[in-house]
């Protein structure tokens, strides 16, 4: 059962839970019912207060629910009174998330990234858990009982765990430095693939590259990032392409800290391809949302190629008139975007085409520009051939 409370304007809300649905979906579960409430405050014990909790309760017997997926955050308190009251696991849209992360991570470097969001996180709901132990104190003079002890005795041992994780991936992080490094030395024009989770991403990524890296109409087919040598013809040069994480509204800061290795290739990239889904309804509020998340891992300065992708689910009425165009993303400041669909190949040669161009001009000038200024003396984005200042045109 998904459950999504509306707190007076606090955050993102999303009233049809079609997002926290193909969350679950892609965890392996389904949604028998949706509960919308509203509250001006959360309620401290059971989040939604304990009307809402019978009405619940209710339709998790009437339906045979196995579990109660939240679309807000719980606190440890909160889930823990709300499964006793239920009587059915709850989770929130934290646990699913790293539950999707944990069964997809392929590599070592994922799963490790993984490994440490979860420790994290469990590391708060520890309290209660031995609840079942704590009347087994007995002796003279002695003080809590069993429960207690197993509580210290698992924080310590998560709290050794990760920084154990925190060591290895620091060891990753330094050797994808020494990579990028070398790449540097060679002259690699590097680009990577980002934006919201399911934009099809992959799917271009394995269009432009002839690759088989695993895609799927799914919330986070892929977590690994993958680097794969681009040959341009038009420039008569090769560039290196990565295809990273997706980014999802409300992504959990630990798993953007955890994640942030991987993450920097996007950070340390010469030209990031924002991949937009062009059929999406939710379209400018994905786009918000990766800004946000590239300005969280100070990716914000490297300059951005919007790519429109999904054409093939557009209806007529709304294909573009030119297959590339300029978009003002926020006043002073305009980007090239580009119309493609992965699926039919349809677009392909003019991305490929913008990409040349951008990457020419870097390889030429032999370094990244200087960030630009815009007419009124303010710092813009650093800008290539992809972007200008409105003020250019």
């Amino acid at each position: 059962m998904l459950v999504g409370v509306d707190v007076g304007g606090a955050g993102h809300f999303d009233p049809s839970l079609d997002e926290l649905a193909l969350l679950a979906e892609s965890a392996g579960d389904v949604a028998v019912a949706r509960v919308i409430a509203r509250r001006k405050a959360p309620d401290p014990a059971l989040f939604v207060g304990s009307g809402k909790a019978d009405e619940i309760k209710a339709l998790v017997a009437a339906t045979g629910a196995h579990g109660v997926i939240f679309d807000q955050a719980l606190s440890p308190a909160q889930q823990r009174n709300l499964e006793r009251h239920l009587g059915v696991p709850v989770a929130d849209r934290t646990a699913l998330i790293l539950d999707i992360f944990a069964a997809r991570a392929q590599s070592h470097e994922g799963k490790l990234q993984v490994e440490l969001a979860r420790l994290q996180y469990m590391a708060t709901r520890l309290v209660g858990r031995w609840s079942h132990l704590e009347r087994q104190q007995g002796g003279i003079g002695t003080r809590g009982g069993p429960g207690e002890a197993q509580i210290e005795l698992d924080r310590r041992m998560i709290g050794d765990r990760i920084k154990t994780v925190k060591e290895r991936l620091e060891k990753v992080k330094r050797q994808r430095g020494t990579q990028r490094k070398a790449r540097e030395r060679r002259g690699t024009f590097s680009v990577s693939l980002v934006g919201y989770t399911n934009a099809g991403k992959s799917t271009l990524f394995n269009a432009l590259v002839k690759a088989k890296a695993y895609a799927a109409d799914q919330l986070f087919a892929t977590l690994d990032t993958t680097t794969r040598s681009l040959w341009l013809g038009e420039a008569q040069a090769s560039v290196s392409l990565s295809d990273t994480v997706g980014f999802i509204r409300d992504l959990p800061h630990k798993l953007v800290e955890a994640f942030r290795a991987t993450l920097q290739e996007a950070a340390e990239a010469d030209l990031l391809l924002h991949v937009v889904d062009a059929a999406s309804p939710m379209l400018a509020e994905q786009q918000a949302e990766v800004e946000r998340v590239l300005e969280e891992i100070g990716a914000d300065q490297v300059p951005q190629l919007i790519v429109f992708n999904k054409l093939d689910l557009l209806e007529d009425s709304l294909q573009p008139r030119e297959p590339a165009d300029w978009i003002e993303v926020h006043p002073g400041l305009r980007r090239r975007r580009v119309f493609v669909s992965a699926r039919t190949g349809q677009g392909l040669d003019v991305l490929r085409q913008v990409i040349a161009e951008i990457a020419l001009e870097r390889l030429n000038a032999g370094h990244r520009p200087p960030p630009a200024t815009l007419p009124d003396g303010s710092p813009a984005v650093a800008l290539l051939s992809g972007e200008t200042p409105v003020a250019a045109h």
